[in-house]
């Protein structure tokens, strides 16, 4: 009997406990991960740094995204002020200062990683950055800008390779937003998601376009 993948189960990988989906594993409200994205490691909210409450920044992860090993999200809370003639924080280190207001520190907003997006080992994400649907990031990757849909980065600072597909597939595919179908759905569409005769693959895309979003 074919079982169904549960998206609730934190070790994915039959008898191997070194991956884990993050989703069921959080408990920061601040962090939101979709569905099946996995993590190589067992304590993602570790991975995850200066992630202070009083910021109120959020890391928003998709659905089907891979995060290898040593990959590290750097959120607000390390930028020190830097519009001022020192950046030393005085008042988290013992001296006599106000903490400055929030409009004063160099907040960059929530960083969002999209659907698909494969993070490789030992990459860091700086606070702030937006990662398109698809994107591929390369270890030891230092992204401190935005990321478009389908397009590998790497270096540091993280700079575009070159895009995975031509701009109609990236088209057809940010149409097609398979990862928001449901399991059965999906589980019909992998023969698809997996072939490498692109040409096919665009003309099939079309007619589930059309199945799925009647124009």
């Amino acid at each position: 009997m074919n079982t169904q993948p549960n998206p609730n189960a934190i070790f994915p990988v039959p008898n191997i406990y070194t991956v884990t989906n993050i989703k069921p594993t959080l408990k920061n409200p601040n962090i939101i991960v979709g569905d099946f994205s996995y993590y190589s490691g067992v304590d993602f909210e570790k991975q995850v740094t200066h992630h202070y409450d009083f910021y109120g920044d959020k890391l928003i992860i998709g659905k089907f995204c891979q995060i290898a090993a040593g990959v590290e999200f750097v959120m607000n809370g390390a930028n020190h002020q830097m519009n001022a003639a020192t950046t030393f924080p005085f008042y988290i280190c013992g001296w006599n200062q106000e903490i400055p207001s929030l409009d004063k520190m160099p907040l960059k907003g929530d960083t969002v990683v999209g659907n698909d997006v494969w993070i490789g080992e030992k990459a860091t994400i700086l606070a702030g950055v937006h990662i398109g649907d698809g994107a591929i990031i390369g270890m030891k990757s230092v992204v401190g800008s935005d990321v478009p849909p389908y397009t590998i980065v790497a270096g540091n600072p993280a700079k575009p390779i070159r895009q995975r597909f031509d701009n109609e597939m990236i088209d057809l595919l940010l149409k097609l937003k398979w990862w928001d179908k449901s399991i059965e759905e999906i589980q019909q569409l992998i023969p698809l998601l997996t072939d490498n005769d692109l040409e096919k693959v665009k003309e099939n895309i079309k007619i589930q376009i059309n199945i799925y979003q009647p124009l």
